[in-house]
């Protein structure tokens, strides 16, 4: 097994995985700067982003099909050359609108790594290894929004904004160039009528089985929830952080204890997964998950305070909740579905967006009420992840009856 973990690729996993996260964060700095070179407003290149998710979102649906007709060596190198032009088009922006052109491009692009990097590790690995590669990989998407600004910000002062994304054409060249160097044939292991009977199916048919399947549906509705309330804080804590009169100095800074938490919270669970099954640690992960989100919410409701540190230490809790969390439900959602995994990844990628805006759109409108509308859309995910437990639990049941009956 030592072995043949060495021929994994994680570097070039971590960086399809980290892709779309990069062209979100990297140009975050620049913001101020961009608006004034383009002559334009701070509604407008907020639309940048706006743009961008929506684009990320809508991309991940046709990522799935195109793989399985055409491959995912020509659709992923397709999808990175994709983001290159995207990224091209930002760089060389003299007006508004061709920088938004771009930003959709862009994200057309980055969202083929994402589906395609989940995909080729599901269907490449075992079980057990593709939970441990899940469960290194997906911590290190943390990394993303507290170094990313801060490489965007240093690449702005000293080269000009335009570097940003002559500095994404590079890293997706790079990941284009080791995916041409990647086995992607996948062991003899997928079971060959359910194949005839999956090509059978139009996308929207293949779409309508996964979400019958309620192991794919709790999980990712655990995934989406989780990830919704993360993104309601990144939504509204700007907003109540000003409003108590910290600098956006110190906004910047209060990420920093959540990235290392969900990276212990990550690791840690990587760890656990070597001695537990997943199905044996996901309650205990879930439970705290809740048990943060209603302290926060009762912090938010009971008391005042000119400090965010009351709201901040809980939130750290659910920041390594959510890091161990990740792996195993995106993991196990995708579990049943070796032999259709791109389109079942893409699947629940969108969700788990489209989950996500939602929230942060919510956050965004009840700004004027502060930590108590973002507290409530956050206790609203928790009890959704209730539900989506509900859905898998006697799976769960099932399959750690059977594993304690074969030791």
């Amino acid at each position: 097994m030592h072995k043949k973990n060495k021929t994994i690729p994680y570097i070039w996993l971590a960086g399809l995985s980290m892709l779309g996260f990069l062209a979100t964060d990297m140009y975050l700095p620049a913001f101020d700067v961009i608006r004034q070179d383009l002559g334009t407003s701070q509604q407008m290149i907020g639309w940048s982003l706006t743009i961008f998710l929506f684009g990320m979102a809508g991309g991940q649906l046709v990522y799935g099909p195109l793989s399985q007709r055409f491959g995912k060596k020509l659709i992923l190198s397709s999808s990175l050359l994709v983001f290159s032009l995207g990224s091209i088009i930002c760089a060389l922006s003299t007006h508004i609108e061709w920088l938004l052109l771009g930003r959709l491009i862009q994200a057309l692009g980055a969202c083929g790594s994402t589906i395609i990097w989940q995909s080729y590790v599901m269907e490449k690995y075992d079980a057990k290894t593709s939970q441990r590669i899940f469960a290194t990989i997906m911590p290190l998407v943390a990394l993303s929004p507290a170094l990313a600004p801060l490489l965007g910000a240093v690449l702005e002062t000293h080269l000009g904004w335009q570097t940003i994304f002559y500095t994404l054409i590079l890293i997706g060249s790079m990941l284009m160039l080791r995916a041409n160097l990647i086995d992607f044939s996948i062991p003899q292991k997928t079971n060959v009528a359910n194949t005839e009977n999956k090509k059978e199916k139009s996308v929207i048919e293949q779409y309508v089985y996964i979400l019958k399947s309620k192991k794919f549906t709790g999980n990712m509705l655990i995934y989406a929830t989780c990830s919704a309330a993360f993104f309601a804080w990144l939504t509204g804590s700007p907003f109540a952080m000003t409003a108590m009169g910290y600098s956006g100095t110190d906004i910047g800074f209060s990420y920093l204890p959540q990235t290392i938490a969900f990276i212990i919270g990550g690791y840690t669970c990587r760890s656990f997964l070597n001695k537990y099954a997943s199905q044996q640690i996901l309650p205990w992960l879930l439970k705290l998950f809740i048990a943060s989100v209603i302290v926060m919410f009762i912090v938010a409701t009971k008391f005042t305070s000119n400090s965010i540190i009351p709201l901040l230490i809980p939130m750290c809790f659910m920041a390594m909740a959510n890091g161990a969390i990740y792996p195993i439900v995106a993991n196990r959602a995708l579990s049943d579905f070796s032999d259709n995994s791109a389109s079942a990844a893409g699947l629940m990628n969108f969700l788990q967006m489209m989950f996500c805006v939602v929230a942060s759109g919510i956050v965004s409108a009840l700004s004027e009420y502060g930590v108590v509308a973002m507290t409530s859309v956050m206790l609203a995910q928790a009890i959704l992840v209730m539900i989506g437990y509900r859905l898998i639990a006697k799976t769960n049941k099932a399959e750690v009856l059977e594993m304690s009956k074969a030791v």
